[in-house]
């Protein structure tokens, strides 16, 4: 937002706010003010971790898988009216397969994998892993372990082995399921190779029991000659003996359920534990309120079983919603064939990222044209920042105008957001509509390096950071015996203040929060701070002959100041000539300011990004700022860092450059 003190551009309202979840809460929450609700221990500093709800036990799975059914647990079977309900659905690429599952199947195929796991020796507190597909075998698993009181965790099958291992082998799983065979972008891939370089890297650990396949065609398991301590899905079964009794493990609010990840970009990624009431209590409060989701709701969110947002593809089934499993590529073999799925399928919410409706703005696709959307309630978007010109080609022209846009941030940490939608409030181009409820969010000086941090007020940029406790925060990182590597992450630069790492500004007549990059990422050239965001956002809207572009900051230990470095990706057949770079920084200086200018603009061709599709900056920072890395199995192109070194020594490229250029003059 080049002036961030003007109002922009309004876009949608919601057609009845009074009618929502959030509006009646709103007004309970008056009547009742005053009643002394105190549930968590307010005196207590959140870097302590403040116990909420004790003395509180439930299950995760139990609240999934039974929350379209009766309360009393006393009636709960498999033979009530909502057993034939659809609640999962699962679309291979390209449409060519699609399978439904009622809830009454869901809860005997969970039912009968709790009861071979139980008869396997499985119990509370055990980890079982996945390497798999958004598929209901997936699913099943993460119901199945979790009704136990186990940990679950997941992991792509297109991470390279080694970043596979750094996360089990510090997690220690008694099981890890593993697709046989996966589908992307047209190509089928064996995973048996995968499977036996997993079972070898985990001989060491202890607790390890083996590895389950999951067939990927039609129900057909590969077969498993010469591979050790594997087992198929079938075969592991058998030890349930048919048992489709499901019972549940309750377990402390605080108890962990599921262990996630940190990108893990310059090492071993840090084993985030998320508490079973403080996800579910989040969960509701961001589906049910904010996102007026309910058992009509049809959600397609766009994922890898990698990224924290397979989440949300689980945790929409709490509001008795059906969910759309897709296992694939997007654009395979277009991006019409996965929209279609809007259409057939009467999808209410579709969880997309910036990158796809960009791609979509590029090929000139526009998808209310094409299909019947009448059902289409909600696009939501994260992963990066989704530009301003993406707000507007949506409503102008990509979808529906009714369809409620729902820019949302937050992730990994606190398995849910900070920036989020509102539907009370209305949405304007550019940020998220403002901050999640119940979560204390405020702009910290970022000039402050450590000590007592300080607010700015709103249009102002700074660091986002959490000033109260919340439930969702992690309750402890695996592995992490002292806590140390948990109050390092969190906690070191403003004591007692949640540090979350992205740099931000509210705006001050919206409330908007404008999420302006990765804190590690900003650039301060002179002291002028701004974020990488501002950058791509001028790039992605001007120049469409630019497939990519990676913005970071050099600041050697001979520097004195920081310079911006701007790389950029062409498309295929499009030159990168010195006429571009002039346009590009003559447009970044008429829409942010001259300040904004990089330094150095040079091509690239390959931009260093997690097999989720997140382009990583701090990796680059680190290596032109003269730092040796050693990067972790998380990022889908490691090779691509090379390429960077030889930035670290600006001067010689840019000698070199020089000479060749003065060669080709000569040669005239």
């Amino acid at each position: 937002m080049s002036n961030q003190h003007n109002v922009p551009r309004k876009l949608w309202d919601h057609p009845d706010p009074k009618s929502t979840a959030m509006w009646r809460l709103m007004q309970n929450a008056n009547e009742k003010r005053g009643m002394n609700m105190q549930i968590v221990d307010t005196s207590a500093p959140m870097d302590s971790i403040p116990h909420w709800f004790q003395g509180t036990y439930l299950n995760f799975a139990e609240n999934i898988l039974y929350s379209a059914s009766p309360s009393d647990p006393s009636v709960r079977t498999t033979k009530h009216k909502e057993d034939s309900k659809i609640a999962l659905t699962e679309i291979r690429e390209g449409n060519t397969e699609v399978r439904h599952l009622t809830w009454g199947d869901l809860r005997r195929r969970v039912a009968v994998l709790a009861n071979a796991l139980r008869a396997r020796g499985v119990k509370k507190g055990d980890r079982v892993a996945v390497v798999a597909s958004t598929s209901f075998d997936t699913f099943i698993v993460f119901m199945a372990i979790v009704s136990l009181g186990g940990l679950f965790s997941s992991s792509s099958t297109d991470m390279g082995t080694k970043g596979i291992l750094e996360r089990l082998i510090q997690i220690k799983p008694v099981y890890v399921f593993f697709d046989d065979w996966t589908v992307y972008s047209g190509k089928t891939i064996d995973l048996r190779p995968k499977i036996k370089e997993i079972v070898e890297g985990m001989k060491d650990v202890y607790e390890f029991k083996g590895v389950v396949t999951q067939p990927r065609f039609l129900g057909k398991p590969a077969d498993l000659d010469g591979l050790t301590r594997t087992i198929t899905l079938d075969g592991f079964l058998k030890a349930a003996h048919g048992n489709e009794e499901l019972k549940f493990e309750r377990v402390a609010f605080r108890d962990p359920f599921v262990i996630v990840y940190s990108s893990g970009t310059t090492g071993v990624p840090k084993c985030i534990c998320h508490s079973t009431g403080g996800v579910l209590v989040s969960v509701t409060k961001e589906g049910r309120l904010h996102g007026e989701m309910g058992p009509d709701n049809v959600m397609l969110q766009y994922t890898t079983t990698g990224w924290i947002m397979y989440m949300v593809s689980v945790q929409c089934c709490l509001f008795g919603s059906r969910s759309i499993l897709y296992d694939g590529s997007p654009f395979q073999p277009s991006p019409e064939t996965f929209l279609s799925i809007l259409q057939e399928q009467k999808v209410t919410d579709f969880g997309s990222s910036p990158r796809f409706l960009h791609e979509l703005q590029k090929r000139e696709i526009v998808p209310r044209n094409l299909f019947d959307l009448s059902a289409l309630r909600s696009v939501s978007t994260t992963g990066m920042v989704l530009s301003e010109s993406q707000f507007e080609w949506f409503y102008d022209t990509g979808f529906p105008s009714s369809v409620h846009l729902r820019n949302i941030s937050g992730g990994t940490d606190l398995a849910g957001c900070f920036g989020i939608g509102n539907p009370l409030e209305p949405v304007y181009v550019g940020g998220c509509q403002g901050s999640c409820l119940g979560t204390k969010l405020e702009v910290y000086d970022s000039l402050i390096e450590s000590g007592p941090g300080h607010a700015v007020p709103h249009g102002e940029p700074g660091e986002l950071v959490a000033t109260a406790s919340f439930p969702n925060q992690p309750v402890f990182f695996w592995g992490d015996e002292t806590g140390e590597r948990y109050q390092n992450a969190y906690y070191t630069r403003f004591p007692r203040v949640w540090t979350h790492g992205d740099f931000i500004q509210i705006h001050p007549t919206t409330g908007q929060i404008l999420f302006l990059g990765r804190a590690d990422g900003v650039l301060n050239p002179s002291g002028v701070r701004f974020g990488s965001a501002d950058i791509y956002s001028v790039i992605e809207t001007y120049f469409p002959e630019i497939a990519d572009s990676i913005c970071v900051g050099q600041r050697r230990p001979q520097d004195d100041d920081e310079s911006v470095m701007l790389f950029l990706k062409m498309h295929a057949g499009h030159e990168f000539t010195e006429s571009l770079v002039e346009k590009v920084k003559r447009k970044i200086s008429e829409e942010r300011s001259r300040r904004h200018v990089p330094r150095y603009v040079f091509q690239t061709w390959d931009i260093p990004s997690t097999v989720n599709l997140k382009k990583v900056e701090l990796p680059v920072k680190q290596i032109v700022s003269g730092k040796k890395i050693k990067p972790s199995g998380t990022l889908a192109n490691p090779e691509s860092l090379k390429y960077y070194e030889q930035f670290a020594m600006v001067e010689d490229v840019l000698e070199k450059m020089r000479k060749k250029k003065a060669q080709g003059r000569s040669k005239l």
